[in-house]
């Protein structure tokens, strides 16, 4: 079940990340194609100098230990983050709809919402693998949902009108980069460690599919 939901994480992150994210930030008004990819590529890079700064303990390199909760932890540690700086954005781009148009925001509002429900399950249960505690569980998924909370909040006190476009469209290509890596390089790879007999693309498959789901469910009826 770990495996899978370790999958599941990362077929959400690849869906929202490539299908959403990337391609909104590039077809954003004044945004060059050259500065979103390559604020995808810092997303990437800014990933991979994360990851090589924090200890690395994989299960084929433990001796009749096939995984430890400190590999368990890091992995959840990871993954409330790339959840988390994908949220903030999200914060910062309600606040700024809402700031134009109420109406408009509050069904934005709804939308992230919606698909916060597969990324709170996301994240809750690696924790809960890695911890053995619901609570823990509860309080990590709620942080990473607090995330929005912040970016709408700076959003009102610090940047104000210098939030354009442009920037919101900046931030949301190197999350998106950041996402992917944390996709490909930590959850898959640490699924088929986990469970080497079964497959960690149902999983991946899976987390799209619910994500595409629901936001295809959320556009057709005008939100998204």
């Amino acid at each position: 079940m770990l495996a899978f939901a370790l999958g599941f994480a990362a077929g959400i992150m690849l869906l929202i990340s490539l299908m959403e994210m990337l391609p909104a930030a590039l077809h954003t008004q004044g945004m060059s194609p050259m500065l979103g990819y390559g604020m995808f590529m810092l997303g990437l890079l800014g990933y991979f100098a994360l990851d090589r700064m924090l200890p690395h303990q994989h299960p084929q390199d433990l001796q009749q230990k096939p995984l430890t909760p400190y590999n368990l932890k890091r992995t959840a540690m990871l993954l409330t983050l790339g959840i988390s700086l994908h949220n903030f954005p999200e914060g910062i781009a309600t606040f700024v709809t809402a700031s134009a148009d109420l109406e408009l925001g509050m069904g934005v509002a709804l939308a992230v919402a919606i698909h916060n429900i597969p990324e709170g399950l996301a994240v809750a249960g690696p924790v809960y693998a890695a911890t053995g505690s619901k609570t823990k569980a509860l309080l990590w998924s709620g942080i990473s949902g607090m995330a929005e909370i912040l970016g709408g909040v700076l959003a009102f006190l610090l940047l104000g009108p210098m939030i354009s476009p442009v920037v919101m469209a900046s931030i949301m290509a190197a999350v998106a980069g950041i996402m992917v890596a944390l996709s490909v390089d930590e959850l898959m790879p640490l699924a088929k460690e986990i469970d080497p007999h079964n497959n960690p693309s149902y999983g991946v498959l899976c987390g799209m599919a619910v994500m595409g789901f629901s936001l295809t469910l959320l556009q057709s009826g005008g939100i998204g």
